[in-house]
């Protein structure tokens, strides 16, 4: 079987160097305590639509990207890409034969157990005190995911990138 030559994979890396810089974008202060998993929900998308391309390193190289333009300890951000692109790669066969709204309703479980990582990191490190706000970027995550799924698969079918 002749493997399939990589077309406009440019646009990957694109999408996630947008991810980056929607991660490090200002927010108004009442805003940035949800501020969406921008990283993790581009990194969802083209786990689920491309397996083969992009997977555990990527999201481990983009987590390192992430950590020293937020300034965290080097590795946080590139550990729980990481945990959520295992668990993402364990159900990906599921999540792409569910509906949006399950598909939704899952990340935000998986986005959830990813935050309370960072909730538990950030503790250990002795950052940021423990409260509930934590999980309401999985939340507003998982709202955002039908938007970013669209968004993503139109830029993927269009580009033909494989």
């Amino acid at each position: 079987m002749i493997a399939a030559r990589a077309r406009n994979t440019w646009a990957i890396w694109a999408s996630l160097g947008l991810a980056l810089l929607l991660s490090v974008a200002t927010l108004p202060k009442f805003m940035e305590i949800g501020r969406p998993l921008w990283l993790a929900l581009f990194l969802t998308y083209w786990v689920l639509a491309l397996p083969h391309r992009v997977g555990m390193t990527t999201a481990w190289c983009i987590g390192l990207l992430g950590d020293v333009l937020n300034g965290t300890l080097l590795g946080q951000n590139a550990l729980i890409l990481t945990l959520i692109t295992f668990l993402v790669l364990t159900l990906h066969q599921r999540l792409r034969m569910f509906p949006m709204w399950q598909q939704s309703m899952v990340l935000m479980v998986v986005f959830g157990l990813a935050q309370l990582l960072h909730l538990w990191l950030n503790a250990l490190t002795g950052s940021r005190p423990p409260t509930l706000a934590f999980v309401l970027p999985a939340l507003v995550s998982a709202l955002l995911w039908p938007w970013v799924c669209t968004l993503l698969r139109a830029l993927h079918l269009r580009l033909g990138v494989n």
